[in-house]
């Protein structure tokens, strides 16, 4: 029987829902379901789109999302924040004062840009209010090199990650999937410095969902109250073994197996 008084840590997150359960707000619940957590998804907006690409995005309205997330606080003890898909900036500003009335809880954001397919998710207006608003919240960013470029405007990724450290930011996991190198090196910056780059070996396949995934497993084991450290190199082990045992249900990218464990 389930023990009631058993702690169970909770993790808010903002994402958008993906029809295609490949990323959003389903690999939230999934990674963090796999982590021991349970997930108090608040929705950013409804998406038409499957493993190929994003066709349309419908924002929530900014009031409605606010709300949302103020409703957990006041019901749940918070563990971490984990933010995904913000798709204008009404929605970033409400996003802004949940973490400004909440300063305490951990934040794991993952800046989603575009699409896997390329379709474009922010403007460069959006771009500038998440550096300026959202950076100086954050415990762990978690950008690709191509967001970590256009967020910081460098173009040498340790530039990159300096740049970002000195906006607020606690930690910078840059991951090198989309970056021309045998293995994939994702470069970790804390205290004005680089200091790890992790390398794992390059899967064959394109991924819908990985930044999701890796996000909300660094933001559960965060609400585990592990160290920063220990919960961004456990994340990555997990997600590489996610996307290593993935599969394709569609025509499109491949998709995590996050319950990896559960067949092992």
């Amino acid at each position: 029987m389930f023990n009631n008084t058993h702690h169970i840590p909770s993790v808010l997150t903002f994402s958008g829902h993906d029809p295609s359960g490949g990323a959003g707000l389903q690999a939230d619940i999934e990674t963090l379901s796999s982590h021991g957590c349970h997930a108090t998804p608040i929705i950013t907006a409804v998406t038409i789109q499957d493993t190929c690409d994003i066709k349309k995005i419908i924002s929530i309205d900014a009031d409605v999302v606010y709300d949302q997330a103020k409703t957990i606080f006041e019901d749940f003890s918070v563990g971490s924040i984990k933010i995904g898909m913000i798709s204008n900036q009404e929605i970033l500003s409400a996003i802004h004062t949940i973490l400004q009335e909440y300063p305490e809880i951990p934040v794991v954001l993952d800046p989603i840009f575009a699409s896997g397919g390329g379709t474009q998710i922010s403007n460069d207006s959006l771009q500038t209010m998440m550096f300026e608003k959202l950076l100086p919240h954050v415990t762990v960013l978690t950008p690709n090199s191509h967001e970590a470029r256009i967020l910081s405007g460098e173009e040498k990724l340790d530039d990159c990650g300096l740049k970002l450290l000195e906006c607020g930011c606690d930690y910078v996991l840059i991951t090198g999937t989309h970056e021309d190198s045998k293995s994939v090196k994702n470069r970790l910056f804390h205290d004005g410095k680089l200091t790890e780059i992790f390398s794992w070996d390059r899967l064959p396949n394109t991924y819908h969902g990985s930044g999701c995934t890796l996000a909300s497993s660094i933001a559960g084991l965060l609400a585990q109250k592990i160290s920063t450290f220990s919960a961004i190199h456990e994340a990555q082990e997990y997600t590489w073994e996610a996307l290593n045992s993935g599969y394709q249900i569609g025509h499109g990218q491949w998709l995590p197996q996050r319950f990896f464990w559960i067949e092992r």
